[in-house]
């Protein structure tokens, strides 16, 4: 059943809205905020100027670090969560208002479309500037780069189980015998059950998780001494190495490089 969608910074029910494509801000304050499961009949845009969001839907974690966004198609299922002190952007788009991919996925943002959702969100739906903004931004998105750094999450019960307490507790190291006595598996049933369901291994799973977690929590502030301490390494030296190894670059010069090329620095 849908969710009503009046989120509190709203007075109107963006569905009802005809407009092609509208944009709405929201400024995070110093506590995370969220938005439980819901849907709508508009697709959306998840775009952060600063601080981070993760988007879930039912078959995965989606992250939006800064200059980045993700795409939630139309009717898709959905929850979002900000950091503290976020400044996002959500894009409603009509269904069929541009040729986008009918699966959620995370959109590099060039300068220019950044420009442009900033102004769009300025402007009244039913000003002809916001029709002009809106139908120069519906020419530019669909040429963005699709990119991958997200959870795959199967709705198979027992690996639901696990990838929740690793989203509450991403710091637990249990190996993956531990895990599959958790869930009555052995280890190597364990195993073909992971890659079958998510197409990773275990290791690359869970190292998968810990990047989506150090990119938000990256974003919004935190040092790296912290975000490595929170999900569990030994030493600040072993996280990056494991950062590096992953996105090319160490997390001070990966985000550096988000902001001033608008999001090509993600990599899949």
């Amino acid at each position: 059943m849908r969710q009503p969608l009046r989120y509190p910074w709203l007075d109107f029910d963006v569905d009802d809205v005809l407009a092609p494509a509208i944009a709405v801000r929201v400024d995070v304050t110093e506590t995370r905020a969220e938005v439980s499961d819901h849907w709508h009949r508009k697709a959306q845009l998840v775009f952060a100027l600063s601080g981070g969001v993760t988007c879930r839907v039912p078959s995965g974690l989606w992250m939006v670090p800064p200059h980045c966004g993700v795409w939630v198609p139309s009717r898709m299922q959905h929850s979002n969560i900000a950091t503290a002190n976020a400044r996002i952007f959500f894009v409603y788009i009509e269904p069929g208002a541009a040729e986008l991919p009918d699966r959620c996925c995370t959109l590099s943002i060039s300068p220019l479309l950044r420009e442009l959702i900033i102004e769009l969100s300025e402007c009244a739906p039913d000003d002809a500037r916001c029709a002009f903004l809106g139908s120069v931004l519906l020419a530019e998105l669909p040429d963005m780069p699709v990119q991958q750094l997200h959870l795959p999450i199967s709705s198979e019960p027992r690996l639901k189980r696990i990838a929740e307490a690793l989203a509450n507790d991403p710091a637990d190291r249990s190996t993956l015998a531990e895990w599959g006595k958790r869930v009555a598996l052995s280890e190597s049933s364990l195993a073909r059950l992971i890659v079958k369901e998510t197409g990773l291994s275990f290791g690359r799973w869970r190292q998968q998780l810990h990047l989506i977690v150090a990119i938000r929590e990256l974003a919004s502030g935190a040092s790296v001494q912290q975000v490595s301490g929170d999900l569990g390494y030994e030493s600040v030296t072993a996280f990056i190495t494991m950062f590096k190894k992953a996105l090319g670059k160490p997390p001070a010069q990966y985000l550096s490089s988000i902001a001033r090329n608008g999001g090509s620095a993600f990599v899949a």
